[in-house]
C-alpha cells in the first residue's frame, strides 16, 4: 500500500515540476513594451460649462447597499416575526452590492468606523458595463 503513496507522490512531483519549468519558460518569454506618455489634451471647462456642471453636481441621489435578495409568497411574508430568518440569495463573505438610485455601480464589503457602519468598495462597475445594463 506504501508503494502505491510512493508512486502517486513521485508523480504529483513530477508534475510540479514540469509546471514549476513551464512557468518559468513563460517567464522569460515576456518582453518590455514602452508606453506613450499620459497627456492632457482636454482643454479648460468654460464658465458655461461650469454652470451646467454645478447644476449637476447638486442634484441628490440614494446610495444603498444589498446584501442580498430572496423571492417569497406573501403567505410566507405573514408569517414573518421577530426572530424568523430569511435565506438570501448570497453566500457569507460575498460582496455587496453598492446601488445608486437602483442602479448597480459597484460591489464592495462592510467596514466599521467610528461606531458606524460603512462599505469599502471593492469593484467599481465602468461606464460602459453600466450603460449595456441599461438596454
Amino acid at each position: 500500500m506504501s508503494n502505491d503513496n510512493d508512486e502517486d507522490l513521485s508523480m504529483w512531483d513530477e508534475a510540479l515540476d514540469e509546471q514549476a519549468e513551464a512557468s518559468a519558460e513563460g517567464a522569460s518569454k515576456a518582453e518590455a513594451v514602452e508606453l506613450e506618455e499620459l497627456t492632457e489634451d482636454e482643454k479648460p471647462i468654460t464658465g458655461e460649462e461650469k454652470r451646467k456642471l454645478d447644476a449637476i453636481l447638486d442634484i441628490p441621489v440614494t446610495i444603498s447597499m444589498e446584501v442580498g435578495r430572496s423571492n417569497i409568497s406573501i403567505r410566507n411574508l405573514l408569517q414573518l416575526n421577530q426572530g424568523s430568518v430569511v435565506e438570501l440569495d448570497r453566500v457569507a463573505g460575498e460582496a455587496l452590492d453598492v446601488l445608486v438610485n437602483g442602479t448597480l455601480i459597484a460591489h464592495g464589503e462592510v467596514v466599521v468606523v467610528n461606531d458606524k457602519f460603512g462599505i469599502r468598495l471593492t469593484d467599481v462597475i465602468s461606464q460602459i458595463e453600466r450603460i449595456k445594463k441599461l438596454k
